[in-house]
């Protein structure tokens, strides 16, 4: 099996198991960066509930298809942005999480509440709810993304990156079980906010390739038993 067999697989992995975690919907998008700016995604219009490598395409960052049968989700620009912007990116997920876009919507700041969810904290949010579907769009996000590995959309959902699919995909679930703690936190009280030195020992602690190999090894273990 060749190394893009390997990645495909990887791909659809990623998005069911968002899925199957009601992370990802009947929208929602995630993406490999390949060698000669190329990128690897779901076609747009394919259910992510029974996706297979048969949905997914390879794109150029201007969004020409160069294999697969359906074009790439309208907001592809989304991913050929970031990876244009961050280098070190390998992999992207930009998708509709329903806790951490609930905090956005009502104007909330993200709080790391949470030690895996103080991974991606501070948390940028792009102030517009309109979707990344052009270049002036991609431009304002990687701009409010900046240097760090997540970012919000005030009331329309959250993007993750990282070296890996693995590593954005760990980073998406961290934040909205975080955001999610957070809002429950803050109907009987006021959620208690990690000081700096705890958000330090936690990045000292958790940001680990073997913990977030764990996170995923996870999901994918509820995904073989049905």
């Amino acid at each position: 099996m060749s190394e893009l067999d390997d990645q495909k697989k990887q791909l659809v992995q990623c998005i069911r198991m968002l899925e199957r975690s009601g992370i990802v919907d009947y929208n929602g998008h995630a993406s490999i960066r390949l060698p000669d700016d190329r990128i690897l995604i779901n076609i747009g219009n394919r259910m992510r509930s029974t996706l297979t490598v048969v949905d997914l395409c390879i794109i150029d960052f201007d969004g020409n298809l160069i294999e697969g049968d359906g074009n790439p989700p309208l907001e592809f620009h989304l991913h050929a942005g970031v990876y244009k912007a961050r280098p070190e990116a390998g992999g992207v997920i930009h998708c509709h999480p329903k806790w951490s876009t609930v905090l956005s919507t009502a104007g909330q700041k993200y709080l790391p509440v949470y030690a895996q969810g103080s991974l991606v904290y501070p948390l940028p949010v792009l102030d517009s709810p309109d979707s990344i579907n052009n270049v002036k769009m991609a431009t304002a996000l990687t701009n409010c993304l900046g240097d760090r590995p997540a970012a919000l959309m005030k009331a329309h959902g959250a993007v993750t990156l990282g070296e890996t699919i693995i590593d954005a995909f760990v980073l998406m679930n961290y934040l909205e079980d975080n955001a999610e703690r957070q809002y429950m936190a803050a109907q009987i009280g006021t959620p208690y906010s990690f000081t700096q030195a705890e958000l330090d020992l936690c990045r000292e602690k958790l940001w680990t390739a073997s913990l977030f190999q764990r996170t995923w090894d996870h999901f994918s273990a509820k995904m073989a038993e049905g």
